[in-house]
């Protein structure tokens, strides 16, 4: 069986990243779509529901071809979360030229401590080229409307974070 882990912060999940995982959602026989918690990072709303909002997200987008994608909370390396789950690569989604060189500096770290996971990368549609979840964070945050932007799912959750008491 051909898996492969998708993993990022997603806060929120944009049409962007849906489209990376409907792709490689057809190219693998299961995706693992990895919800990171980055302590490093002031998130918008804690990873779980992060995780709850990409399933709803893929369910109400993606109906039954979101069937073989799982969607979890991990902490720690990718590398080590693929080597668990055995996953064969690990997806990264590109906007732009400008995401590569990062990207693929990481791609090369993830070899050398995992030589037998490979990265995929997906260069997203050309129509979503543009997204950003930090954009779409402060565009929600204005009350902008980011229904274009962002699958139903999220653009709900934001709005609930949002009147969440210290948000």
């Amino acid at each position: 069986m051909r898996l492969a882990v998708y993993p990022g912060s997603f806060d929120p999940i944009t049409f962007g990243h849906l489209d990376v995982i409907e792709r490689a959602g057809r190219l693998f026989d299961r995706l693992v779509v990895a919800v990171l918690v980055n302590t490093r990072k002031s998130p918008s709303m804690p990873a779980e529901d992060r995780a709850h909002i990409i399933r709803e997200a893929i369910d109400e987008e993606l109906g039954s071809s979101g069937a073989a994608i799982e969607v979890i909370v991990f902490e720690g390396l990718t590398v080590d979360l693929a080597r668990q789950r055995g996953a064969m690569a690990i997806v990264r989604g590109l906007r732009a030229l400008s995401d590569f060189e990062n990207e693929l500096a990481i791609a090369h770290l993830n070899r050398k401590l995992a030589p037998e996971v490979d990265t995929v990368f997906f260069m997203t549609g050309v129509e979503h080229a543009y997204l950003s979840s930090g954009l779409v964070r402060e565009i929600a945050a204005f009350d902008g409307d980011i229904s274009a932007m962002v699958p139903a799912a999220a653009a709900r959750g934001l709005r609930r974070a949002a009147t969440l008491p210290g948000a």
